[in-house]
């Protein structure tokens, strides 16, 4: 059971470790494009219609990939070869269905396990070729489709459709309660359903003239990656080199409003690093119905202070619930080990 546990573990390093450089270059590219086109570039300029709109959309494709390939090289670790193309199958349906990149981790690590199954299928050694490049891809993409659409996706759908509810019974009654549910379902799968509920009643709210949501809901999605690299500049020992490298990227995340900036710190250490997200949000969440605060464009973090009714405190929110995720994370993560090129 252990052995099977760190090989999971392994496989989730190995997924984000492949995932990060389009993290990276997706996120930093739509703020790029926010910051010369304007908040509203995705609904205004006809897509690659001028250069603004050219980065943002060359960002948006980058992340497009991000989930497919965390599947696929979840199952790669845990299969080899092989387990890409299911894998990467299973990453994108997560992603179509909305289950984000804990969906593609489930994904991947169920069609790791199903292409070692299928590599045991007793062939005639003339026939042996045949089981990687046609009967291993074509059984395998079979399976984890099956699986993922119909025992993952009715799930994801059902939770979908109960979180919506209850952020409407929610309402404004008690607008401290709703900041910490928002925020905790900001942070918690940082693209996944929960996220896209709450962003959901946010854009809902905005419709109907309620701003308040909105700016809750760029603290909430600010804070994970602005908290992260605060810790690893203040505990450089608790965080591997490769992620103290991703710090600028965070702050860019921060700064733009990409809470998926967070996700491979998440993916890495999940049991330590989701909740710590979660406090974060939660308590910016709430200080923003406190402090009553109003945001009229739907995205673009601080590239869109001017739709902000009170920058400042906005501002210490955002810096208190980014805080209390750092703190958190200095708290719970132990120091790390890394192996030098010497010793290995």
């Amino acid at each position: 059971m252990k052995e099977k546990l760190k090989e999971i573990q392994s496989a989730l390093l190995t997924g984000v470790s492949y995932m990060l450089p389009f993290v990276i270059a997706g996120g930093v590219l739509v703020a790029v494009g926010f910051a010369i086109g304007g908040y509203d570039i995705p609904n205004t300029v006809e897509q690659y219609g001028n250069f603004a709109s050219t980065i943002f959309w060359l960002g948006k494709q980058a992340f497009a990939l991000m989930v497919p390939v965390l599947g696929a090289y979840v199952a790669y670790s845990i299969a080899d070869k092989p387990g890409i193309a299911v894998g990467m199958v299973g990453g994108a349906l997560a992603d179509y269905q909305g289950s984000g990149f804990l969906g593609a981790l489930i994904a991947g690590i169920i069609a790791g396990y199903i292409v070692n199954l299928l590599k045991k299928i007793a062939l005639p050694a003339q026939l042996r070729s045949l089981l990687p490049t046609l009967i291993i891809p074509i059984l395998g993409v079979t399976a984890i489709g099956l699986i993922m659409v119909y025992v993952i996706g009715e799930p994801v759908s059902a939770l979908t459709t109960a979180l919506t509810d209850m952020l409407n019974s929610l309402g404004t009654g008690n607008l401290v309660l709703l900041g910490v549910v928002q925020g905790c379902m900001l942070a918690f799968d940082m693209g996944g359903p929960c996220n896209k509920v709450a962003y959901a009643f946010a854009l809902a709210a905005m419709e109907t003239g309620n701003y308040a949501p909105m700016a809750a809901n760029f603290i909430g999605s600010m804070a994970p990656p602005l908290g992260i690299a605060i810790a690893c500049l203040i505990a450089k020992k608790k965080f591997t080199s490769e992620e103290r490298a991703a710090v600028p990227g965070l702050f860019a995340g921060a700064f733009g409003m990409i809470t998926e900036f967070a996700i491979p710190f998440a993916a890495s250490d999940p049991l330590k690093v989701i909740p710590s997200l979660m406090a974060g949000s939660a308590v910016g969440c709430a200080l923003s119905y406190v402090f009553g605060l109003t945001m009229r464009a739907p995205h673009g973090g601080l590239f869109v202070l001017f739709a902000l009714n009170n920058v400042v405190m906005f501002l210490l929110a955002l810096l208190v619930a980014g805080a209390v995720t750092a703190g958190l994370l200095v708290v719970l993560k132990k120091p790390v080990t890394e192996v030098t090129t010497e010793e290995a």
